[in-house]
């Protein structure tokens, strides 16, 4: 008896041993696991006013997310294997006209929420049947300026979102309010100092869909973001900007680029410095590359 228990125990110490070198190498952080299952009743369905839906300009209404990723656009997704990891979240926000098809094994398939620039929309518009008809589980969030999204006045993206829903009449597509945008260039303002159209910036999707993250979701993991160090460090990897736009403009160049610009620059690295920040407060994650907030 104490000879097999002795065998008990070296095998139980052996196979925990071969778990932990396992996935030393290859588990996700904790915050991209599959995610638990939520605890029994209804769950508690909250108002996002900032949000307004197309064409009735009701507010954004749903239950929070408890695992959210948040899936760059970026060619550090290429050669991932990510997607079961995505795919296994509650919830999978997008941005802009990134595809899923033929990136399955690389970026998942699932798309719960879309965060779409209005000079995005127009792309998203030539491949209607990809994403609104076989996408209607989608919920589509559009941001863009005033005079652009405007509903009295009927602004060109707002007139062609319109459109969409009359072709498409069970999608969910929701714009920001211009209360909304005024909030998030005020956040830009107080996280840098300085006003966002004084200092010649634009803000990105990415900007727009990790606020979006942090109201929607309990826990957010983003996948395929780099820090905002990445790019001035001598061994960085050169990939493409877009996962899905091989061979075109590197991102690194494209990041560095608009930093520079005085006038009409997405300021993508300053934006990952806040995001460090923000990751410090709340429960985000980066993974591939993994870095820590700080």
């Amino acid at each position: 008896f104490q000879a097999r228990l002795f065998l008990t125990l070296v095998c139980v110490a052996a196979v925990t041993t071969l778990y932990v070198l396992l996935c030393s190498h290859t588990c996700l952080p904790p915050c991209c696991w599959a995610p638990a299952e939520r605890s029994p009743g209804a769950p508690t369905i909250l108002s996002f006013p900032g949000y307004s839906r197309v064409p009735d300009g009701k507010p954004l209404e749903r239950a929070l997310c408890r695992r959210c990723a948040v899936v760059s656009s970026s060619g550090q997704m290429l050669g991932s294997r990510l997607g079961q990891a995505i795919d296994g979240q509650e919830c999978v926000l997008r941005m802009n006209h990134a595809p899923t098809a033929g990136y399955e094994e690389d970026v998942g398939a699932r798309s719960t929420v879309r965060v779409v620039s209005h000079t995005s929309v127009p792309l998203l518009l030539r491949n209607q049947p990809y994403f609104f008809q076989q996408s209607q589980e989608t919920l589509y969030i559009i941001w863009g300026p005033t005079k652009k999204m405007n509903r009295e006045k009927v602004g060109s993206t707002y007139q062609a979102l319109l459109k969409v829903m009359e072709m498409y009449p069970r999608l969910q597509i929701y714009t920001l309010t211009e209360e909304k945008m005024t909030y998030c260039d005020d956040v830009f303002q107080n996280e840098t100092g300085k006003n966002r159209i004084k200092s010649g910036s634009f803000l990105s999707t990415g900007w727009f869909t990790m606020i979006l993250a942090m109201e929607l979701c309990e826990q957010i993991c983003v996948f395929g973001m780099v820090s905002d160090s990445y790019c001035r460090e001598k061994n960085h990897s050169s990939v493409p900007y877009h996962y899905f736009e091989k061979g075109q403009l590197d991102e690194c160049r494209m990041y560095l680029m608009h930093e520079r610009a005085r006038r009409a620059g997405h300021r993508f690295i300053t934006e990952k410095a806040i995001f460090s920040r923000w990751a410090k407060k709340r429960n985000i994650i980066f993974s591939h590359p993994s870095w820590a907030g700080g």
